[in-house]
């Protein structure tokens, strides 16, 4: 985690390997996890690999679950 200093931080809070959404409580809950070793300023919250392979209609509810816990994980922390 030393290494981590100073550095910006992507941390994959979307799982593409799988067509389940992720509640916004969820993508929060990952990203506090990753709060602990990671300042706010430093993070970066995506997905965890590309999303091309994906069914339009789950990707994009995957993208809609990444923003609402982004913005639920903001009100937390701000």
């Amino acid at each position: 985690m030393a290494l981590l200093d100073g550095k910006d931080v992507m941390v994959g809070v979307i799982d593409v390997a799988s067509a389940s959404i992720e509640t916004p409580e969820q993508v929060a809950g990952t990203i506090e996890r990753a709060l602990q070793h990671v300042p706010t300023s430093r993070l970066l919250a995506c997905t965890n690999c590309g999303m091309a392979p994906m069914a339009r209609a789950v990707a994009v509810a995957k993208l809609q679950a990444l923003a609402d816990g982004v913005a639920l994980a903001r009100s937390r922390h701000s």
